[in-house]
């Protein structure tokens, strides 16, 4: 949860389902083929499975994921595959009330493992992402991979990221990718790494009874050399970078009448010209703290993780 004082985007900023659309074709037509939908928290939107159904009648998208933190999914879980939603993920940092509560300011525990229960059978597949932060989730590793494996649910560990409104990150608290493959090793023995298939950020492994997971270590060991992935918020901004600290307003194009031609040369410019390497340039800092002050969180809200969508 971002912190209790932030700006929220005005309202009127939103983009509507059909500027969504539009930028959606905009992509499309410019070779992307995967979209996800996330946050903030997608579920909030007003009429969503109607975005969804559109959006999967488009053949052009070959994956369209989702990714919640699960609070509202158990009543929308049906309407969401009856839409046409390929995949969903559903973000869980900790089993425990007390900690739920720490890191979400909710007592929301029980709805979200409901909506994980509801969902995990209409998304075959389905993953639960966790943030392991040292000393105050990492020791629940094996109880969520043995939760998962009970939903039939690849869960995805993800180092503690310097992103947004990460204002208490510091090294000390970053779990790695090494250490938590050593723990696990610990509890269940001998671990497999699965052949990676595709530019998906997680490594993938295999424990000795077949349940397999995932860890996404972006903070020690960045995959920007291979990053094809990039971001439009709630209100049209186009990140290329989760740590970019400007990001390209596609929303103005829109609404003074660009064409869709004109949109993609917009497009097409900006991409050719990234030099993006967010997260291996913050490992490079000598002195590396949080990446973003509260003060500066404040005065813009494109600078939260829940606004440009982790």
């Amino acid at each position: 949860m971002p912190e209790a004082e932030y700006v929220w985007l005005p309202r009127k900023d939103i983009l509507q389902f059909e500027e969504i659309e539009r930028l959606v074709d905009v992509f499309l037509n410019l070779g992307v083929n995967k979209v996800r939908l996330t946050g903030g928290e997608p579920l909030l939107r007003r009429n969503l499975p109607a975005l969804l159904e559109r959006l999967a009648a488009r053949s052009g998208i070959h994956d369209l994921a989702m990714t919640t933190n699960g609070v509202l999914l158990a009543p929308q879980a049906k309407s969401l595959a009856d839409a046409g939603l390929h995949r969903l993920t559903v973000s869980l940092d900790t089993l425990k009330p007390k900690r739920f509560y720490k890191l979400t300011r909710s007592h929301d525990l029980p709805r979200v493992l409901e909506g994980i229960a509801v969902a995990a059978p209409l998304f075959p597949g389905l993953k639960i992402d966790t943030v392991v932060i040292r000393d105050t989730n990492d020791d629940e590793l094996v109880e969520l991979l043995e939760f998962g494996r009970t939903h039939d649910a690849e869960v995805r560990f993800i180092e503690y990221m310097d992103v947004g409104g990460a204002t208490h990150w510091s090294m000390e608290r970053v779990v790695t990718r090494n250490e938590i493959l050593a723990r696990l090793e610990n509890h269940y023995g001998p671990i497999a790494e699965v052949q990676k298939s595709s530019s998906a950020p997680a490594n993938r492994y295999r424990l000795p009874d077949g349940t397999v997971f995932g860890i996404i270590s972006s903070t020690t060991e960045p995959f920007c050399e291979d990053c094809d992935r990039s971001r439009l918020t709630a209100d049209g901004m186009w990140f290329l970078c989760l740590y970019a600290s400007v990001g390209l307003d596609l929303r103005q194009a829109l609404r003074q009448g660009d064409t869709p031609d004109t949109l993609a040369a917009l497009i097409r410019s900006a991409w050719r010209a990234r030099q993006d390497r967010g997260a291996e340039t913050r490992l490079a800092a000598r002195d590396r703290a949080p990446l973003i002050p509260i003060e500066s969180l404040r005065l813009d809200p494109h600078l939260e993780m829940h606004t440009r969508g982790g």
